[in-house]
């Protein structure tokens, strides 16, 4: 279970923890404590869990304060020296300590001691083996009237038959109390008297179907077929961008891949990134259904504790051969790894917003390199970064320009310009337009399903007040309380607090209170009241809340028991929705005016996963996207599926105003209670740079307040730097870091942190 040191033990082990105080500290071990092995340290008045990164022959802490590790898992095999050296990379190139890299990368049951003991019953077992010979001793030595203990020597007798010379795997504790309720005594008899032997050893985690056929893959077109041909000729690291419309076959690609990996090593490995833990269901039930016998590992944030430890348990142990995960899963130890796929690539959900802010696609390409594998990012709408890299031939790309059924084919995009609809007088019904509504009538009346999409939830982003002009206004964020009408709550998106509906304005008294604006649960209530006989669902944050939910609502949408589904980003991607054949997006406008350089690029990913929702099953498509600015450059872009045309505009425009990928960025972020406090604190680092750390190739940009400037009653500032050197802003920030603790009374009370290339600035 764990091994425990006895204090008197020599030699010294640098030992990583969970803290940014420093990358290692020094205990006394014994030899078992080898770099990779997880151990339980003393640590002030606390005991926590840590990594060790190695020995050492001294210590700067004399040797009267040394401590010893109290305990290992010596059941576990150590993390290997590639794992090591990407929680290195890691912490070095986002400027973290080594523990608050390594530490949270472990399941949750081994990052605390307690959880030891039920994770090592779970992980390995007890087996009993008969010896040489002792067969019919142990069979004469059962009375003839005791039936379930001679069921249980017999079954001894049979699995050493079975195994040969070898003996075979024995009999497991369980099995052997399947038999007889006695075993436990029974076997400790057998075992004294010389009969049997019992071992602990690890037990299988995974499941698998190894009589089930596989399913039949569809057959590949000519452009699938010479993906899949390039990946499984690929040599060492070989980078790939798979760039192909939606519905295109990047799954089938993908599994086609997978094959090739696993039939090139009886022991290979391979991960599999989703941006997005609603759509690992049903890849999860896909791979299955094609590897039935492969065991798969599945990693995501949405897994109860136990399971999530056990899953990566398995991926560590090289149990699992495939696995599959969230952004998380980068870091899961896989000794064997032998392919990475990134879907969705250009995904915003793969940059991980608190504590270590890692991009897991670029975490991915580096491990892929680190190895010598193939890796393989796949997007319709690749991100700016990966799209210039395969422009310029550090990424072979891989072009899918068709849809994989051959009488499926783009959706038709058609602009309904709203002005236009004003000027004839045609007003909006709750933000719909009556384009968009007689072709939601018109699929109503053939039998297809709608999607309408709104990437914002509740019922309206905020109320208001006529008389006064009152607005629900977060009293602890720079944002509003969003009106949630079902559940007669106001909520704040940002910091979680909630407050009853009003019944009247709180500064004026005036009754008429009124919701503006619109979002999901509105408009499901606005096409309830047009559409009375058809069947709405909506698919968001709010209604998905119950584990499962979203994977049910997703089954009834497949299985035709909805003809008119509302959703937010959330049904956006990856879904396969056979009977769709509209796609109205309601309300795109308002992403277009933001000052991050980034708004169309994110827009046009956005809104074209969304369109490709549509026509995926040889009906005709159809996108209607409502604007009231038609002419907008991504909205003409995505009219004409020119994907290539717009990344080439934005990449024009980045290279002129020396934005990334010709440019390489950090932000440093500042909390306090008060503003000022922030903005003190990144003044005063910017003069730490600017007094000690020279570095002409760096440019600091003036601290500024960030666009939400309060959010859970915390005052945020923010401080750009940027250079067209990577190399020379990673040098700059490992030197200016070390001069925030001289920073002084500026610093009392902030909470800093760094990011390094920030996709929201």
């Amino acid at each position: 279970m764990a091994a425990v040191f006895p204090a008197a033990e020599p030699g010294i082990v640098r030992v990583a923890l969970d803290t940014p105080a420093a990358d290692s500290f020094d205990y006394l071990g014994s030899g078992a404590a080898t770099p990779g092995a997880i151990v339980s340290v003393p640590f002030g008045r606390r005991e926590l869990v840590g990594v060790v990164l190695g020995r050492a022959d001294s210590s700067e802490v004399p040797a009267e304060r040394l401590r010893p590790v109290r305990a290992q898992v010596d059941w576990l095999p150590p993390l290997d020296a590639n794992w090591m050296a990407l929680a290195v990379f890691a912490a070095r190139y986002y400027h973290r300590c080594l523990g608050e890299v390594m530490l949270p990368a472990l399941p949750p049951a081994l990052r605390e001691s307690a959880g030891w003991a039920g994770l090592a019953q779970r992980a390995q077992g007890r087996f009993y083996r008969l010896l040489p010979g002792a067969g019919q001793a142990l069979l004469d030595s059962v009375p003839a009237r005791a039936r379930s203990v001679m069921a249980l020597a017999q079954a001894l007798t049979a699995a050493a038959d079975d195994a040969g010379e070898d003996g075979g795997p024995g009999l497991s504790a369980s099995e052997a109390r399947a038999l007889c309720s006695a075993a436990p005594a029974r076997l400790a008899q057998w075992e004294e008297a010389g009969w049997i032997e019992a071992e602990t050893r690890a037990r299988p985690l995974l499941a698998t179907e190894p009589g089930r056929a596989p399913s039949e893959p569809p057959p590949l077109h000519a452009e699938q077929r010479q993906a899949v041909e390039a990946i499984g000729a690929a040599q060492g690291f070989s980078p790939f961008l798979l760039h192909g419309v939606t519905g295109s076959g990047k799954t089938e690609v993908y599994l086609h891949a997978i094959a090739q990996a696993l039939a090139a090593g009886p022991h290979a490995q391979v991960l599999m990134l989703v941006p997005e833990i609603n759509l690992t269901p049903q890849l999860q039930a896909r791979v299955a259904a094609r590897f039935p016998g492969e065991p798969l590992a599945v990693l995501h944030s949405g897994l109860a504790e136990q399971e999530r430890s056990l899953q990566w348990l398995a991926a560590h142990r090289g149990e699992a051969r495939i696995v599959l995960g969230t952004r998380m899963a980068i870091m899961a130890s896989l000794p064997r790894l032998a392919l990475i796929l990134v879907d969705e690539e250009h995904d915003t959900s793969y940059k991980q917003q608190d504590g270590l802010r890692y991009s897991a696609r670029d975490l991915a390409v580096w491990r892929a390199k680190q190895l010598g594998i193939p890796v393989v990012l796949g997007s319709a709408t690749p991100s700016m970064e990966s799209w210039w890299r395969a422009e310029q031939g550090a990424y072979r790309k891989l072009v899918l320009r068709e849809r994989a059924q051959a009488d499926a084919v783009l959706p038709a995009v058609r602009l309904v310009d709203l002005n236009h609809e004003r000027q004839r007088q045609r007003p909006l019904y709750e933000g719909l337009s009556v384009p968009l509504l007689d072709a939601v009538q018109a699929r109503l009346e053939r039998g297809e399903q709608s999607l309408l999409f709104l990437n914002r939830r509740g019922y309206a982003p905020v109320l208001a007040c006529d008389a006064c002009g009152w607005l629900s206004g977060c009293p602890r964020c720079s944002a509003y309380l969003v009106l949630h009408r079902p559940e007669r709550r106001l909520r704040c998106h940002h910091c979680g607090l909630e407050a009853p509906v009003p019944h009247h304005c709180p500064d004026c008294g005036n009754m008429d209170i009124a919701p503006l604006g619109r979002g999901t649960q509105r408009v499901e209530e606005a096409l309830a009241a047009r559409f009375p006989q058809a069947r709405i669902a909506r698919i968001d944050a709010d209604s998905t809340r119950r584990k499962g939910s979203a994977q049910a609502m997703f089954d009834d949408v497949h299985a035709g028991e909805v003809d008119i589904l509302v959703g937010t980003q959330m049904v956006a991607k990856g879904h396969d929705f056979q009977r769709v054949t509209l796609v109205g997006i309601v309300h795109p406008d308002a992403a277009m005016f933001s000052h991050d350089f980034r708004a169309a690029e994110h827009l046009f990913a956005s809104l074209m996963q969304v369109a490709g929702r549509a026509g995926r099953a040889g009906l005709a498509g159809e996108v209607l996207i409502q604007t009231r600015y038609p002419d907008a450059p991504a909205l003409q872009a995505l009219a004409r599926h020119d994907y290539d045309g717009f990344a080439g505009a934005q990449l024009r425009e980045r290279r002129q105003a020396g934005l990334p990928p010709f440019a390489y960025q950090a932000l440093l972020t500042a909390e306090h209670g008060q503003l000022d406090r922030a903005l003190a604190f990144l003044q005063a680092a910017r003069r730490q740079a600017e007094q000690g750390v020279p570095a002409p190739e760096v440019q600091l940009h003036d601290p500024v307040p960030m666009s939400m400037v309060r959010v859970a009653n915390r005052e945020r500032a923010q401080m750009l730097v940027e250079s067209h050197s990577r190399a020379a802003l990673q040098r700059f920030i490992s030197a200016w870091v070390l001069t925030f603790d001289g920073i002084g009374e500026a610093a009392k009370g902030v909470r800093w942190q760094l990011e390094v290339d920030p996709l929201r600035i």
